[in-house]
């Protein structure tokens, strides 16, 4: 339970780094560049998710479940694409439908998918041998 608080609190950090970077390049991406705000938060999220990936294989976790480097951030892009489409989706519902600026919407977003991305990349990339109390799982016969 500690290393999972632990975890939790690094995640923070490591989310709040990779947030700036997609805040920033959404931003300029949007308000610069004058591209759509949907295609300036694709390009912007998938630079927070690599960053976040990079953080995270170096600082938050411990162990790792895929020996494949290039699996493991294969299986975090896909994590994170759940995450995009999340995010496209409410972005475009607190833009379009409630009304909100884009960058606030993106705020609200993000604070939203932070769980669904935490939870889902420690259970599938970064959760170590089942320890502590309770059964076993049964090795193959």
């Amino acid at each position: 339970m500690r290393a999972t608080i632990r975890q939790l609190l690094k995640t923070v950090v490591a989310s709040q780094a990779a947030f700036w970077l997609d805040f920033g390049i959404l931003a300029l991406l949007t308000e610069a560049a004058g591209l759509h705000y949907l295609a300036s938060a694709a390009v912007a999220f998938l630079a927070g998710t690599t960053l976040s990936y990079v953080l995270s294989v170096a600082w938050v976790f411990d162990s790792r479940r895929v020996a494949s480097k290039a699996a493991e951030y294969t299986l975090f892009v896909l994590v994170g694409a759940i995450g995009l489409g999340l995010n496209e989706g409410l972005l475009w519902v607190f833009t379009e439908t409630v009304g909100l600026h884009y960058l606030v919407s993106k705020v609200v977003a993000a604070t939203l998918i932070f769980g669904w991305n935490f939870t889902a990349r420690k259970l599938l990339l970064f959760r170590g041998p089942r320890t502590g109390p309770g059964p076993r799982p049964r090795s193959p016969s």
